[in-house]
């Protein structure tokens, strides 16, 4: 057994040593192996080296690569946002042509690009060609979407000017930014911009390009492409035009609004010059081609009585794209739609907001102002986004955020009151008040004790909206006054997107008094739940729609869905009542129609900065704002001054031959309004209960603190700033955004 033992350790031992030794002998090999492959391969280089300037070059080539493919990866991550914005469908989602009709079905004004197949690029003057690329891009059709030699020559032009003087987008760039961008200066849209224009020049030819740019530019007056503007302009079409005039359209595309003939006739004359000279300078004309243009310049059509709603076709126009979004339309892109807007109402708000303006802006500190004009079911009959669509296409009353002030609260009492924590005869008390270490005040610093809640919300009591939103959080359980402040905003914030009001409201603590920001529109839309007895009211530009074949694709009452039933009947008939008082006995008595019933609020925001009157009658809801673009202070405005008297002076004419319609929960002004209210009143789900009150009458409850009220009204008066003549009824200056406390 020993033996046997012994012999099988010697052969484990043997098989061990075979093995180290193979392992051994392999490693040798490789190594020497990879000694002769080295100096074969060293052998091989030193044939190749280089000495002095083919060394320096050899190296300078080295790093260029190294720098260009880390290059490639960066400009490959930089050029994924843009092929995202660049997508063929988006590219197809922007091809539109849009003719609006009024209410009346009478044109009133396109959008979009205006497609004709009779008129190709080749049928456009060739002067007119030729100034456009003068001006824009002379390289146009040798550069690959980027100029760079332009580039740079506009870069050197600049430096030496100390200035701006000379543009460095080639055409291709700025096509794609009118299609795809915005007109934000930043390194990221140039980026943007830049690997757009090189993905145009691989999808389309030159002269689709041109063709695009041509269509699609902004040429003022509310026009779109250069068709539009000849015939706009001088009452031709583009196949037409002379020389001067094609001179003069293509100095447009630089300052649309700045050199607009109707808004100023030299300027656009004298950039009709400087065309001319660059076409000179680019040898596509001599200089006495171009001599008889110069001195016999382009006369346009007087335009300056013209009146174009271009803020509301902006805005239907965004809706119509909307809806195309929406599936809503199908893939026809040439469309003809009749929309709910009334232009002598649109002519009216025109005038007024310019006239007032005019005339009081000046000692107010106010430059700006916008309204919309809506029936109670959403649909816009007039919208002015600013008093100078020349001067500014911002369009303040769908795209600007302001600070409702006094007139957000009617969304807090309707959130407090839904929850089945007041009445319009509760009694609340105007008191001191804290979250935290902020406090509201009302204006006057004082408190005016207990009152009918209808009062408070006449006097624009600041402590009433913040103690409803504890009122709210506490119905849930929670004692903590932060914390049910807090759930008590966040049920107003709900409240109030199911109302209408789109913007993100940022929960403050100043939120229940108007700090929260907002749309004209969107006010607008949410006073019509109010008007219309609780229901929902998008605001809608389009009434029918019928496809480039004139057939029917599209119509509001059929393909939109029943409105929500966001407020109870029961509420929107008490906030109507309570909101009735203002116009007539609170703080908004310059907007009070004669013969018309209506309700209403005012408001306006810590430091005079926004001033708001938001109304309703049972036909016609508005909301009118007054403030400056910088959000400067203005000189002590309040809602209850130019947005009130703006209001009056919009609705009064508005209301004039129309069947006056009941406001739900107000009493008619008369037996006669009152047959008629009750003939048109649409049926409520509570119309018949014993408690709640029937179309056209007022609510029970409503009698029990009617003597009360008109006796607090009869003792309040307005203070009145020192040298000003307008008057205003009850201060309803909102603390929105005070941090002050009261000690």
């Amino acid at each position: 057994m020993e033996f046997k033992k012994t012999g099988w350790t010697t052969r484990l031992k043997r098989f061990a040593l075979a093995v180290d030794s193979w392992v051994d002998a392999g490693l040798w090999g490789a190594a020497r192996r990879a000694g002769d492959t080295y100096e074969r391969i060293r052998s091989f280089t030193d044939r190749l080296t280089v000495t002095g300037g083919q060394r320096l070059a050899a190296e300078f080539a080295s790093e260029g690569l190294n720098v260009g493919i880390a290059g490639s990866f960066l400009l490959l991550a930089l050029a994924i946002p843009s092929f995202q914005e660049g997508r063929e469908e988006a590219l197809k989602h922007q091809v539109f042509a849009v003719t609006f009709l009024d209410r009346y079905g009478a044109e009133l004004g396109h959008r979009g690009a205006r497609h004709d197949d009779s008129l190709t690029l080749e049928e456009m003057p060739d002067h007119l060609l030729k100034a456009v690329l003068a001006t824009e891009d002379r390289r146009f059709y040798d550069h690959f979407g980027i100029d760079i030699i332009g580039t740079m020559r506009a870069l050197s032009v600049n430096a030496r000017a100390s200035g701006v003087v000379q543009g460095g987008s080639s055409l291709t760039q700025q096509l794609a930014k009118n299609l795809f961008l915005t007109n934000e200066r930043s390194l990221d849209r140039k980026i943007k911009e830049a690997f757009l224009a090189i993905w145009l020049e691989q999808r389309l030819t030159k002269n689709e390009i041109l063709k695009l740019y041509l269509d699609r530019a902004y040429m003022g007056g509310g026009t779109f492409g250069v068709a539009a503007a000849a015939d706009y302009y001088f009452g031709k079409s583009v196949r037409d035009v002379s020389l001067a005039e094609a001179a003069m359209l293509a100095g447009l595309f630089k300052a649309p609004t700045k050199f607009a003939p109707h808004v100023n006739l030299p300027a656009a004359r004298s950039r009709a010059n400087d065309v001319l000279n660059a076409m000179v300078d680019a040898g596509f004309m001599t200089a006495g081609q171009v001599d008889s243009a110069k001195r016999n310049p382009a006369t346009p059509i007087d335009r300056r009585r013209d009146s174009s709603p271009d803020y509301y076709l902006d805005w239907a126009f965004d809706e119509i794209r909307r809806l195309a979004d929406d599936g809503k339309i199908g893939p026809d892109r040439v469309l003809t739609v009749k929309t709910p807007h009334d232009p002598a109402i649109q002519d009216r708000a025109d005038t007024a907001i310019e006239s007032i303006l005019r005339q009081h802006g000046p000692g107010y500190r106010a430059k700006q102002a916008a309204t919309a004009i809506m029936e109670t079911d959403g649909a816009v009959r007039a919208l002015v986004g600013g008093r100078d669509y020349g001067a500014s296409q911002f369009n303040r009353a769908t795209a600007s955020l302001r600070q409702p002030g006094s007139s957000f609260k009617p969304f807090v009492y309707a959130a407090a009151m839904q929850a089945g924590l007041y009445k319009p005869a509760t009694i609340v008390t105007d008191r001191p008040v804290c979250i935290g270490n902020w406090c509201p005040n009302n204006y006057g610093r004082s408190f005016a004790g207990s009152m009918p809640l209808t009062v408070a919300l006449a006097k624009s009591i600041n402590t009433i909206p913040v103690q409803m939103s504890i009122a709210l959080g506490q119905a849930t359980g929670e004692t903590h006054v932060a914390r049910a402040a807090r759930i008590g905003r966040l049920k107003i914030i709900e409240t109030s997107r199911a109302m209408g009001l789109n913007s993100p409201l940022t929960d403050t603590v100043s939120l229940p008094i108007g700090a929260a920001e907002v749309t004209v529109i969107d006010m607008a839309a949410g006073y019509a739940v109010f008007a219309n007895g609780g229901r929902r009211a998008r605001p809608y530009a389009a009434i029918e729609i019928h496809n480039s074949h004139g057939e029917p694709i599209y119509r509001h009452d059929r393909d939109e869905p029943a409105p929500l039933q966001v407020l109870s009947t029961q509420v929107a008939q008490d906030i109507n009542f309570m909101l009735s008082k203002v116009p007539t006995e609170g703080t908004g008595r310059r907007a009070a129609l004669e013969g018309v019933v209506t309700a209403g609020k005012t408001g306006t925001t810590n430091g005079y900065k926004d001033a708001w009157y938001v109304g309703y009658s049972g036909n016609l809801v508005g909301a009118v704002w007054y403030g400056n673009d910088d959000s400067s202070e203005t000189a002590n405005m309040t809602g209850g001054s130019l947005p009130a008297m703006t209001w009056k002076e919009i609705m009064q004419f508005a209301h004039q031959g129309l069947e006056l319609k009941p406001i739900p929960g107000v009493a008619p002004p008369d037996p006669k309004a009152a047959t008629i209210a009750r003939a048109q009143a649409p049926a409520t789900p509570n119309a018949a209960s014993a408690t709640g009150p029937g179309a056209g009458h007022m609510p029970r409850q409503s009698f029990e603190v009617l003597s009360a009220v008109g006796a607090m009204f009869k003792t309040i008066e307005a203070p009145r700033p020192a040298g000003r003549r307008l008057q205003v009824g009850i201060q309803d200056i909102s603390a929105a955004g005070s941090e002050r406390a009261i000690r």
